[in-house]
């Protein structure tokens, strides 16, 4: 394989950082790993600033975990209940909890991280919560304003930090009662971390483990000389295996799709909202009847990916059917709702073009490729669509008048809470495209008020019947990633979960599973 001069250059300061970082011992050797699977996290490795909301947060312990199967498993609690009326939760906590400073975890920490988080109004969103108050050493109530079943949510998310020592720096320098404990941080180069020597659960294999800042294509490079081994790459390098390696393609709900804006053309507090192409059913449905996912698939994701047919694909509250290929009764559909051919080749209806830019980040080449590829796919139908790459701040300011490639993906049905519920429209990246129906929202009133998670389930799907294919089309969805590692002959990962979006290294949910199998 042949590398550009940048490339190489990236790979010699990979391997000179590598070589001299503390204690780091030769690839053979089973005590110690080199990774490179991502970024690092902006505002490092604090949780109450968002750290660990995808995947482990590795230096901190949570309430709860899921395992493998994304089955609920205890992890710092040991009985958690909700209350008839829906708002207190009441936790109970292990005795034998330690942070890697040596310190007791007690309630009062769970108390303080909770509140924390909810005051630092951060990439998190706890403003549901009331008050979360330390009973005893043991025990902690948590008071909502409101039922809301998805709060659960931060039980497996959020994780705990010491009050007594958490500060402005605790990103940085990160205590907590996790599995690892950092060693060094060199931002933009590497991150070395080792056992928490006072880890309750169970012990991982490694005593330590160099996460690489690398870059995609200085990954690869790293992973052919011998450096690393694991590397996450994307689909249009993860064709070609280095020698010693095995791909790994691992299912996700990693999901992008096209956001359609949903109202007609007007002002909301001074933004253009609304389009007057998408805001027609007709558009919308012809465009899913038409794309061809599989198609999508095999030329965008080089076939390193599924068909996306919702933000849920494959787990139990998605209630998305697939929907079928049918480029007839796309053209049928438009025919007849009055959206006829023009000269042009580019269809017209009371004046109006089916014609809009398809945004995506210029820097993600997947997304890109995806929007190239759904371009193409949808002029033969008489749809004008033209890919645009700029920057997020470029996105934010069209996202609620033209179509974007939008990426999103969890273990929590509060995605679909956040994507089409009508109160979050214009909110961050929430709803973007400004959609509404009454029904979608009183079924996610209803599935919030459930006494548990699977309870309401039913609510959540039953939702999809409104937003979904057999209701308003309210979104393009295109794809789901497959997320492919190259990882090590002698590196067995075990079982891993189907992996939500991909920030935060969630291939290291299951990372006390990981074994070495080479003598």
């Amino acid at each position: 394989m042949k590398f550009t001069s940048s490339v190489i250059i990236a790979l010699i300061a990979v391997i000179s950082s590598v070589s001299s970082a503390q204690n780091v011992q030769s690839p053979t050797t089973p005590k110690s790993i080199v990774l490179a699977i991502g970024g690092e996290p902006e505002t490092g490795f604090d949780p109450l600033l968002g750290w660990g909301s995808y995947g482990n947060p590795l230096f901190q312990s949570t309430l709860l975990n899921r395992d493998a199967d994304l089955k609920t498993q205890p992890n710092l609690a040991t009985q958690w209940t909700l209350s008839d009326d829906r708002l207190t939760w009441t936790i109970s906590l292990r005795e034998d909890v330690r942070f890697s400073d040596g310190s007791q975890l007690t309630a009062e920490d769970v108390a303080f991280t909770f509140n924390h988080a909810k005051a630092s109004a951060g990439q998190l969103d706890l403003q549901v919560m009331k008050e979360a108050t330390a009973l005893d050493t043991k025990t902690v109530k948590i008071e909502l304003t409101k039922p809301w079943i998805t709060f659960v949510d931060f039980f497996f998310t959020l994780g705990i930090v010491p009050k007594a020592s958490y500060g402005p720096e605790y990103g940085r320098h990160p205590i907590g009662s996790g599995p690892f404990q950092m060693v060094s941080w060199q931002e933009g180069q590497q991150l070395i971390v080792e056992r928490n020597p006072y880890y309750f659960g169970k012990a991982p294999a490694f005593e330590q483990i160099t996460f690489l800042f690398t870059g995609e294509d200085a990954g690869l490079a790293a992973a052919n000389a011998g450096v690393v081994q694991m590397v996450s790459v994307p689909a249009q390098l993860a064709d070609v295996v280095p020698e010693g390696f095995y791909p790994k393609a691992v299912q996700t709900v990693d999901n992008r799709g096209l956001s359609m804006p949903f109202p007609s053309p007007e002002s909301v507090s001074g933004r253009k909202v609304g389009n007057s192409a998408t805001s027609d059913l007709a558009i919308r449905k012809a465009m899913n009847l038409w794309i061809d996912r599989e198609l999508v698939v095999y030329v965008a994701l080089h076939g390193h990916g599924t068909p996306g047919y919702g933000p849920a694909d494959a787990l139990p509250w998605s209630g998305e059917v697939q929907v079928p290929h049918d480029p007839e009764a796309a053209q049928k559909l438009l025919d007849e709702a009055g959206w006829l051919m023009g000269a042009d080749g580019v269809r017209i209806k009371d004046g109006v073009k089916a014609a809009f830019p398809i945004n995506y980040p210029a820097s993600d080449a997947t997304r890109q490729a995806l929007a190239e590829t759904v371009a193409e796919l949808l002029r033969p139908l008489g749809i004008e669509a033209t890919p645009v790459g700029g920057s997020w701040d470029a996105i934010q300011r069209v996202m609620h008048s033209e179509p974007v490639v939008f990426g999103f993906g969890s273990h929590s049905p509060y995605q679909l809470y956040g994507i089409y519920a009508s109160e979050l429209g214009g909110v961050g990246y929430s709803n973007p495209s400004y959609y509404e129906n009454s029904q979608v929202d009183k079924l996610f009133a209803q599935a919030q008020a459930a006494k548990t998670v699977e309870a309401s389930y039913d609510h959540w799907s039953e939702s999809a019947k409104h937003f979904g294919f057999k209701g308003d089309n309210a979104w393009v969805w295109l794809v789901n990633l497959d997320h492919v590692y190259f990882i090590d002959e002698c590196l067995d990962l075990g079982k891993t979960q189907i992996e939500p979006h991909g920030h935060g290294w969630p291939v290291t949910a299951t990372i006390a599973d990981w074994r070495w199998t080479c003598q």
